[in-house]
């Protein structure tokens, strides 16, 4: 066992402190609103007061953290866990399925979650001379690392800027770049520069998936995709499937059918008009992939997704 004045002990202790403040702010700020979007356009927190079902979103390039609690992500048969002691983090658009492990309305799911600016990312690149990549393997765009007390600490700024709403324009800039710059000096460093950077391959599969999100109804010609990346069509679909664990058409078709369950859930819109909106010619089609990936059809699917949001507002 370490003694007090142990250099780690006073790590952990120091750690510890930085945990339980940051409980205690997203605990505050989640009082009313388990998913509170706030002041900051790029910051999101939230609460859970139980573990939930797994369930599929588009995840955002972002760095996430349970201050309390843990989480699960799953990108393809990859699984990445994380909890108060690590933070998850994305550099690329990735359909994925996530669930809450640890929650209990004693001790509720607590954590957060900060967008990336690549341009920021490319900035503060320049500005601190961080080398730039030039070509080099794609990796997965996801990972988890441990927490670290600078970083844990800068968390404790960003979301104190939300007591203080007109210094946010002025000081949210600087907090972020500090926050960022933290990631390129750490384990995940290389993998943010691999995206920040021109003449990765992880940057071209960046700008493909881009160009995808955008032109998703669009029909997919994969080696019209791979020219956009600047790349042959075989070396583009490795280093696809390598940053996203699935391909360019496994990748399109996730983006069409969540788009078709906003498209239903939040404009009400039918399943036969959501489908044809979202580029599926064949309604049976469209319904047997939702079903694949939602884990039930289309209407029913949007019948408990209702319900749930009708509960959750009791």
């Amino acid at each position: 066992m370490l003694k007090k004045d142990h250099p780690l002990a006073r790590k952990e202790d120091a750690l510890a402190l930085g945990r339980a403040a940051l409980v205690e702010k997203i605990a505050r700020w989640t009082e009313k609103a388990d998913k509170a979007d706030t002041a900051i356009p790029a910051l999101s927190l939230r609460r859970y007061a139980a573990p939930t079902e797994p369930a599929n979103y588009l995840h955002e390039p972002s760095i996430c953290l349970s201050v309390q609690g843990a989480k699960r992500v799953l990108l393809g048969e990859d699984v990445y866990r994380y909890d108060a002691h690590h933070f998850l983090i994305s550099s690329v658009d990735l359909p994925v399925v996530a669930q809450v492990l640890e929650a209990s309305r004693e001790k509720p799911y607590l954590g957060l979650m900060l967008k990336l600016d690549k341009r920021v990312i490319a900035q503060l690149m320049v500005d601190s001379n961080l080398p730039l990549p030039r070509g080099g393997q794609a990796t997965r765009g996801i990972a988890v690392s441990e927490v670290s007390l600078p970083l844990l600490n800068a968390f404790q700024r960003l979301i104190d800027l939300l007591d203080a709403p007109g210094d946010i324009a002025i000081l949210f800039p600087l907090v972020e770049r500090e926050i960022l710059y933290r990631l390129l000096m750490g384990e995940q460093g290389p993998r943010l520069r691999q995206i920040g950077g021109t003449g990765s391959q992880s940057h071209q599969v960046a700008r493909a998936i881009d160009w995808l999100k955008g032109n998703f109804i669009r029909p997919l010609r994969v080696d019209e995709l791979a020219a956009y990346a600047r790349m042959s069509p075989s070396t583009f679909h490795h280093h696809f499937r390598a940053l996203t664990a699935m391909s360019p058409l496994q990748f399109q078709k996730s983006l069409r059918l969540h788009e078709a369950r906003r498209l239903m859930l939040i404009e009400h819109q039918d399943a036969a008009t959501a489908a044809f909106q979202v580029g599926y010619e064949s309604p049976s089609q469209f319904s047997r992939e939702y079903n694949r990936l939602f884990g039930a059809p289309p209407l029913r699917d949007i019948r408990i997704l209702q319900q749930s949001a009708a509960g959750d507002r009791v």
